[in-house]
C-alpha cells in the first residue's frame, strides 16, 4: 500500500507543478479559445491542462519502470509500452483538438486506434464475462468489445467536462472506489502479488485528479479540455479492463463471494460499470438525443446532465457537488455489496443496498431542490 501511496503523491505533485506552468504559459502567449455559445465560464480560460495531467503520468509510469514492487506491470513490457503509446496518442489529439477544434470522424478514428493499439498491441481485453460461464472465446469478438468499451468510457468522461471541477472531482471519487475494490478483489482472490495494472492506473488517475483539481476548482484558472479528459476516461476503461484480465479464475466465481451467488457473480463487472454511470448516462442520452434530430452524435450542444442542472436553478458550485455526492453514492453502494458478501456482515449485500437507497434519496431531494429561487431558461444550441 505504501507504493500506491507514493504514486499517488509523486503523480498528484507533478501534476500540480505542471499545471501551474501549464497556466502561466498560456496566459503569456494566450493560448486559450473563445467563449462558446455551449460554455458555462465568461472568462476566455486555457484549456491545455490535459498537457500537465499527462506528463502527471508519464512520470508515474517511468517512477514505476525503476521500482521493483511494479516489476509484474512490466511483464510483458508490451503491455505498458502499449498504454503509454496510445494514452500519448490521444493527448496528442486533444491538444490539437482544444486549440483547433478538429472534425469529430478524425478524433474518433484516432480513439479506436489507440483502442486497438492497447487490445492488440498490449494484449489487454475483455477474455470473458463473470457469469453463467460465458466466454468471449472469439479474439475478434473480444478486441471489438473491449476497443468498443474503450472508446465509448473516453467520450462519455469527455462529454462531462463542462462546469468547474466536474471531471476532475468525479473521476477521483470513481477511482478512489475502483482502487479500493480492485486492491481487495486481488487480495482476496490469493493472487501473489497485490500490484497488477488496474490498481496502479487507479492510483495514478487519483494522483493526476488530486493535483489538477486545485486549479480546476470553481472560478477555475485551467480546464483539462479533451487531452485531459480522454486521457482520463482511456485509463479508467483501461483499468477495468486490465482487471478482468489479470485476476486468477477463481476470482470470479460466484462461491467466492458469500451467500448471494447472483450478486457475487455479477459484482467484478458491476462496479467498473457504476462508478461511471453519469458519464455514460449523459454520453446515451447526448448521442440518442443528437441522432434523433439527425444530427452527428459528436455534435456540441446544451443539452447535458449538467447543462440541465444549471436550468433548474443550481448554482455552478452546487451542481458540481451534487455530481460528486450522485458518484460517491453509487458506487460505494456496489462497494459495501462486495465487502459486505466477503466480509459476510449481518444483512449482507442489504447493507451496500440500504446505504444506497438512503443516499440516492438524499441526493434525489438535492437535486430536486435547487438553490437559486428561479431557473435559468435554457439556450438554444
Amino acid at each position: 500500500m505504501k507504493q500506491y501511496l507514493f504514486t499517488v503523491i509523486l503523480t498528484a505533485a507533478v501534476t500540480f507543478a505542471l499545471s501551474w506552468a501549464v497556466w502561466k504559459l498560456s496566459l503569456k502567449y494566450k493560448l486559450y479559445p473563445g467563449i462558446r455559445d455551449r460554455d458555462v465560464h465568461t472568462t476566455p480560460t486555457p484549456r491545455l491542462g490535459g498537457v500537465a495531467i499527462f506528463f502527471g503520468i508519464v512520470t508515474a509510469i517511468a517512477a514505476s519502470a525503476a521500482n521493483p514492487f511494479f516489476d509484474i506491470m512490466w511483464v510483458p513490457p508490451s503491455t505498458m509500452w502499449s498504454v503509454l503509446g496510445a494514452t500519448a496518442l490521444i493527448a496528442l489529439v486533444g491538444v490539437l483538438d482544444d486549440l483547433w477544434d478538429l472534425d469529430w470522424f478524425i478524433k474518433l478514428g484516432v480513439q479506436f486506434l489507440a483502442a486497438g493499439i492497447i487490445t492488440v498491441g498490449g494484449g489487454l481485453q475483455i477474455l470473458s464475462l463473470p457469469f453463467d460461464e460465458m466466454i468471449l472465446v472469439s479474439s475478434w469478438v473480444s478486441i471489438g468489445v473491449t476497443m468498443f468499451a474503450l472508446v465509448v468510457v473516453m467520450n462519455a468522461v469527455n462529454f462531462i467536462d463542462g462546469l468547474d471541477g466536474l471531471v476532475a472531482g468525479v473521476c477521483l471519487i470513481a477511482n478512489g472506489v475502483f482502487f479500493i475494490y480492485a486492491y481487495t478483489l486481488t487480495r482476496d482472490s490469493g493472487a501473489s502479488s497485490y500490484f497488477n495494472l488496474a490498481t496502479f492506473l487507479a492510483a495514478v488517475l487519483i494522483g493526476a485528479c488530486l493535483g489538477f483539481l486545485p486549479l480546476n476548482w470553481s472560478p477555475a484558472k485551467l480546464f483539462m479540455g479533451d487531452s485531459g479528459a480522454l486521457v482520463i476516461g482511456l485509463l479508467m476503461a483501461t483499468s477495468a479492463v486490465a482487471l478482468t484480465g489479470q485476476m486468477p479464475s477463481n476470482a470470479f466465481d460466484p462461491e467466492q463471494f458469500g451467500r448471494s451467488q447472483l450478486l457475487g457473480a455479477f459484482i467484478p463487472i458491476l462496479l467498473p460499470v457504476v462508478i461511471v454511470m453519469l458519464p455514460l448516462l449523459d454520453f446515451g442520452l447526448a448521442v440518442f438525443r443528437r441522432m434523433r434530430a439527425g444530427k452527428s452524435p459528436f455534435s456540441p450542444d446544451r443539452l447535458h446532465l449538467h447543462h440541465r442542472m444549471l436550468d433548474l436553478g443550481h448554482r455552478d458550485r452546487d451542481a458540481v457537488l451534487i455530481f460528486y455526492a450522485w458518484t460517491a453514492v453509487i458506487s460505494i453502494a456496489v462497494l459495501l455489496m462486495y465487502i459486505a458478501t466477503r466480509e459476510d456482515w449481518p444483512g449482507g449485500y442489504l447493507v451496500g443496498v440500504a446505504f444506497g437507497v438512503i443516499g440516492i434519496i438524499a441526493c434525489l431531494a438535492v437535486t430536486l431542490n435547487p438553490s437559486r429561487p428561479k431557473p435559468r431558461t435554457p439556450e438554444k444550441s
